[in-house]
């Protein structure tokens, strides 16, 4: 099973190098990106409501009423996490606005978008571990769903790193450092969840609400800046395309137990 985990977030985190091959000789077309958010949306809906919810419930280690508790609680933690972050942020812009009025100086992004990508991919890492302790099924589906949305979210945090005035070189490298974060996380939870593995369903719900936060809150919405009536449905195409992959692999895939 560590050996799942381990390939598993390795598979993850080395998704931060696809900044090499879409950014690195040539820009990102907004068309590309814009598809991979509308996946990227589909499949962690589908993953919360057709497997990870499923699973939890079917454990039946708690009550549903918890596991959904759960979830609430997660939406919550993300949209605080987010939301510090964001206070941060403009806090940080209005200091140097004071200071040096002229300044150009965008440093700042580089440590508030190095240190959400290492909490995600520690929280990232924890989520994989524990789909596959709860089933192989469940990891190689939260696995799959993880990639998909770290593919536009890492072309996101490289584009940041190289607006904030770091060399395509450092950007790329830091990049992976921080996503190598995965591989510890699950590591770490790997043997410390094992000694509350009744616990894991609980992970698996406060996965669900991280999924349906990332989904609802952060992609969905740069979906509705579009107002091309034909790219509106090439959007919502590829997001149904997400929803029928994670439907098709939940209905193949067998389940473990």
């Amino acid at each position: 099973m560590l050996g799942y985990i381990i390939l598993a977030t390795i598979l993850v985190s080395l998704i931060s190098l696809i900044g090499i091959l879409l950014i690195f000789n040539r820009e990102i077309k907004a068309n590309f990106l814009r598809a991979l958010i509308s996946l990227s949306a589909g499949s962690l809906l589908s993953v919360v409501f057709l497997d990870l919810l499923p699973e939890a419930i079917e454990e039946g280690s708690f009550e549903p009423h918890l596991i959904f508790a759960v979830v609430l609680a997660s939406i919550v933690f993300f949209f605080l996490f987010e939301r510090i972050l964001h206070w941060h942020h403009c806090q940080c812009d209005r200091h140097q606005e004071h200071e040096h009025p002229h300044s150009e100086n965008k440093k700042h992004l580089v440590y508030i978008n190095l240190i959400g990508d290492a909490i995600h991919n520690l929280v990232d890492g924890f989520l994989i571990a524990a789909s596959f302790m709860l089933d192989i099924h469940a990891g190689m589906i939260v696995t799959l769903a993880v990639i998909l949305h770290e593919i536009p979210q890492e072309i996101s945090d490289f584009g940041v790193l190289l607006y904030a005035g770091l060399s395509k070189t450092k950007a790329l490298f830091y990049n992976l450092v921080v996503a190598s974060i995965a591989v510890f996380g699950a590591i770490i939870f790997y043997f410390f969840g094992q000694s509350f593995s009744n616990l894991i369903p609980l992970m698996g719900a406060f996965a669900a609400g991280n999924f349906i936060y990332l989904a609802t809150a952060d992609l969905m919405p740069e979906l509705h800046h579009e107002k091309n009536p034909k790219k509106i449905i090439q959007q919502s195409l590829w997001l149904l395309l997400g929803v029928l992959v994670i439907y098709l692999l939940v209905s193949i895939l067998p389940h473990s137990h």
